[in-house]
């Protein structure tokens, strides 16, 4: 059965809700009807209702009351929706903000939009169809994003005769449906966003519903987020220094509330320290508590800083760098485990480093298959690694609230600036808890004053065939000539031992660099001269690897040699065998090659010799270390 729907109106409330269904159930329409009937579209735009209901409309000479809201010229041109639509509206007890959502499963990544800021949702069914796949996936989405309340808005029921047996048993599919996701607060209502029966009024062809009207539910939605009740969190946003007396910190209470004289403790540093005053847009404040704005000082001069999280000193969250979190994949390039990403929770960034998914979701039937990465509108478990601690907690735990604020957080390609993802943390990893680097007392230092050289990686980068290898080994003899400590990590020599169980996509090129980095840095770290000769055809895989290094010892050598010359000598075949189609992803072919764009040194094959090369290399690492 159908939850009971609330029965106190919020009046005066906004709600934020997003309308979701699959293609051709109404959702435009329904959301145009609401505000028609609501007298909320201005005459000017009744005008043009009307001329457009008989340029694009799909109704004849009837209005087209979807055209309110499909906005896109290509929407209406299509018939569909392809992109979140937001409208604000009110009725006498309530104000309202609406994201119509697309039906697309190729657009899951655009609902996951519109769901982050919900309250409650609207998941739209036709009569005449039943609940299908999409249905299971937007209320899927609805459920991972934390959305308590759902409607499931029975649409077309004129043109299925108000046949009251098929509602029932749409009624009773979603109810195990909503068994199956955890959604517990959710009503069926029969309606016709063309005829408005139960839209806004109630319609006199179903007399045997008694439930709400579509207004009357949303009216009736209690946003009872719970977040004031939870222990402080607070995440700083600026650190505020007018004049040299004052010292505020600014942000706004993710959970909790906050008086002065409260214990808080100070993460990730965990210092402890209480709150001096509490400062809001009117001056000083007794009490702030969850969704407030305010400036808080603190009683102690701690070190605290943009990115720190107050937290009540009585219930301080996990702090861990490791985390297993949902994620859904937004980005049309698949994610690319070994890779790193920039993360943005709350007020804190990292750099973070995924791991292959457990699994991913096959949302139609909840079942979890195998996968190695996740594409565009992929949803699965994956562990998160970041190069800091952060402060971060569950984003919807069974029974309590939702922590969109310390729990949700978006990956950021580190190279375009795109959004590639929205995750969601389950939990912090125990080992990470329990794994912290042994001290030791031979440190770098003492290594490379022993070996009497500064520690470098010498990083060769180029197509196959360019003659990355060739040079590295000239460069090392003359090393190893001048009493140098070195040693050369080859690309073809490595994968016959450390990455033999790689192969060439791009997750596993990633990961191949990735390995080599650790074991160049540990090498650097011994005080020795490294040299790597390795397509590394990722820009972002090579700053990994002069991220792990101190500031000026990663030296990126671009041995830069056209493809069509090193198509040419294709000592190996391998261009061949490329062209041929039995060497898929092979870089400069079917694989893209990313060339630096301001290597420390560039060797233009065409105009100098292997010798002149390594020559000029050797110059450059003695010019570092005069």
């Amino acid at each position: 059965m159908a939850a009971a729907p609330d029965t106190d109106t919020e009046t005066g409330t906004t709600l934020r809700f997003l309308t979701c269904g699959s293609v051709d159930d109404g959702k435009s329409t329904l959301l145009g009807r609401l505000l028609f009937d609501l007298g909320q579209v201005p005459d000017d735009q009744l005008a043009a209702l009307e001329r457009d209901s008989a340029r694009h409309g799909t109704r004849g000479s009837a209005t087209d009351y979807a055209l309110l809201v499909d906005g896109l010229s290509a929407e209406r041109e299509q018939g569909i929706t392809i992109d979140v639509a937001y409208r604000y509206f009110a009725s006498a007890k309530r104000h309202f903000i609406a994201a119509d959502c697309p039906g697309h499963e190729q657009y899951t990544r655009n609902m996951v939009t519109g769901a982050s800021t919900a309250d409650a949702a609207v998941v739209l069914v036709d009569a005449r169809k039943g609940v299908l796949e999409q249905t299971r996936r937007h209320s899927f989405v609805c459920a991972l994003m934390g959305i308590r309340h759902v409607a499931v808005a029975v649409t077309k029921m004129d043109l299925a005769d108000w046949d009251e047996a098929a509602f029932r048993a749409i009624e009773a599919d979603y109810a195990e449906l909503a068994g199956k996701l955890g959604i517990e607060r959710w009503t069926a209502i029969p309606l016709s966003g063309v005829s408005g029966d139960n839209v806004v009024a109630r319609g006199g062809t179903a007399g045997w519903y008694e439930g709400p009207t579509l207004l009357d539910w949303l009216e009736a939605v209690r946003i009872e987020d719970g977040l004031a009740a939870l222990p402080l969190r607070f995440p700083v946003q600026l650190v505020q220094r007018p004049d040299v007396d004052f010292r505020g910190y600014a942000g706004t209470i993710a959970q909790g509330s906050v008086a002065p004289g409260d214990p808080v403790r100070l993460l990730p540093s965990g210092r402890t320290t209480s709150i001096a005053r509490v400062i809001g847009a009117d001056g000083e404040r007794g009490h702030a508590e969850a969704g407030e704005a305010v400036t808080l000082t603190l009683a102690d001069e701690v070190d605290c800083a943009r990115g720190d999280v107050v937290a009540s000193a009585k219930d301080a969250p996990e702090v861990a760098d490791q985390h297993e979190a949902m994620l859904v994949w937004l980005a049309e390039e698949p994610m690319l485990p070994g890779r790193q990403y920039a993360l943005k929770l709350a007020t804190q960034n990292a750099v973070a480093t995924l791991a292959e998914p457990k699994h991913k979701v096959a949302i139609a039937t909840f079942e979890e298959l195998a996968a190695r990465t996740l594409e565009m509108n992929e949803i699965g478990p994956v562990v998160v690694t970041t190069d800091r601690e952060i402060v971060a907690e569950p984003y919807a735990a069974a029974g309590g609230p939702v922590r969109k604020t310390m729990g949700g957080f978006i990956l950021i390609d580190r190279d375009s600036g795109a959004t590639v993802a929205a995750g969601m943390i389950r939990f912090a990893l125990r080992r990470a808890l329990n794994i912290h680097r042994q001290p030791l007392d031979v440190s770098r230092e003492t290594h490379a004053a022993l070996k009497g050289q500064r520690p470098a990686v010498l990083w060769f980068t180029g197509l196959s065939g360019a003659g990355k290898s060739t040079i590295a080994n000239l460069v090392e003899k003359r090393l190893a000539a001048k009493g140098r400590h070195s040693f050369l990590l080859d690309g073809d020599n490595v994968r016959h031992g450390l990455n033999k169980d790689l192969g060439f996509t791009d997750a596993d090129r990633v990961e191949n660099i990735r390995r080599v980095g650790e074991v160049a840095r540990l090498m650097a770290d011994a005080g020795l001269i490294v040299l790597t000769a390795f397509i590394s055809p990722f820009r972002a895989e090579r700053e990994m690897v002069r991220a792990m290094l101190p500031e000026g010892e990663f030296v990126e050598i671009f041995v830069d040699t056209p493809l069509a010359e090193a198509e040419a000598r294709d000592v190996k075949g391998l261009y061949a065998k490329a062209r041929a189609g039995e060497l898929p992803n092979f870089t400069g072919i079917d694989s893209p090659y990313e060339p630096p764009e301001a290597p420390d040194l560039r060797i233009d094959t065409g105009a100098m010799s292997p010798e002149e090369a390594a020559e000029a290399v050797i110059r450059l690492l003695e010019s570092r270390s005069a």
